[in-house]
C-alpha cells in the first residue's frame, strides 16, 4: 500500500493561504476610506446658500408702510431700539432659515454681529453684537459665515451722525 500524506499537506497549506489573504484583504478594506473632499462641503454650501438667501431678503426694501417706503427689516433693525433688535433679528432670521418645507427639521445656530464705518471720521466702530440663537460656539462645530453690507444713519455704537454710513452685517451659522 502506498502513502499519500502529501495531498493532505497541500491541501492544509493552502487553506492556510487562503485564510491569511482574505484576513489580510479585509484589514487592507477597512484601513482605508474612500474620501471625496467635495462631498463633505455640500452640507456647508447649502447652510452658507440659506444664510446668504436669508440675508438678501432680510436687506430687501419693503413698501409696506408709508413710514418705511425703502427701508429694509435689516436696516430697520439695526437703526431701532438696540433692545428690539435682538429678538426682531433671531425671529426673522430663523423664520427665514428654518423654513424647510417637508424635511428632517435643521436645528441651525447663529451669531450675528455688525461692524460700522463712519465716512465724516473714518471711525470704525468695535463689533456690535446684533442677535444669536442661544448656542454659543464650543469648538467643535464648523460654521460657515455669510455677510450683508447695509447703508444705515443710526445705531452703530458709540458714532454719531446724520450722514448714512454702511455696517457690515456678519452672521456665523452652523448645524447643532
Amino acid at each position: 500500500m502506498v502513502r499519500s500524506d502529501g495531498g493532505q499537506l497541500y491541501t492544509i497549506e493552502g487553506l492556510a493561504a487562503a485564510l491569511i489573504m482574505v484576513i489580510t484583504a479585509y484589514m487592507i478594506v477597512n484601513a482605508t476610506s474612500v474620501y471625496t473632499a467635495g462631498d463633505t462641503h455640500i452640507s456647508d454650501m447649502q447652510l452658507e446658500t440659506m444664510g446668504n438667501d436669508a440675508l438678501t431678503v432680510m436687506g430687501t426694501p419693503m413698501n409696506t408702510t408709508e413710514n418705511n417706503i425703502g427701508n429694509s427689516p435689516l436696516r430697520m433693525i439695526l437703526e431701532g431700539d438696540s433692545d428690539d433688535m435682538s429678538e426682531m433679528f433671531r425671529t426673522k432670521f430663523l423664520e427665514l432659515v428654518n423654513t424647510g418645507g417637508t424635511g428632517p427639521k435643521r436645528d441651525i445656530q447663529f451669531v450675528a454681529n455688525y461692524t460700522c464705518r463712519d465716512a465724516d471720521s473714518n471711525a470704525i466702530s468695535s463689533i456690535q453684537l446684533i442677535s444669536s440663537s442661544g448656542r454659543s460656539l464650543t469648538g467643535t462645530e464648523h460654521p460657515v459665515r455669510v455677510t450683508k453690507w447695509v447703508i444705515t444713519n443710526t445705531g452703530c455704537g458709540t458714532i454719531e451722525s446724520e450722514r448714512n454710513r454702511a455696517a457690515l452685517v456678519e452672521v456665523l451659522l452652523w448645524l447643532d
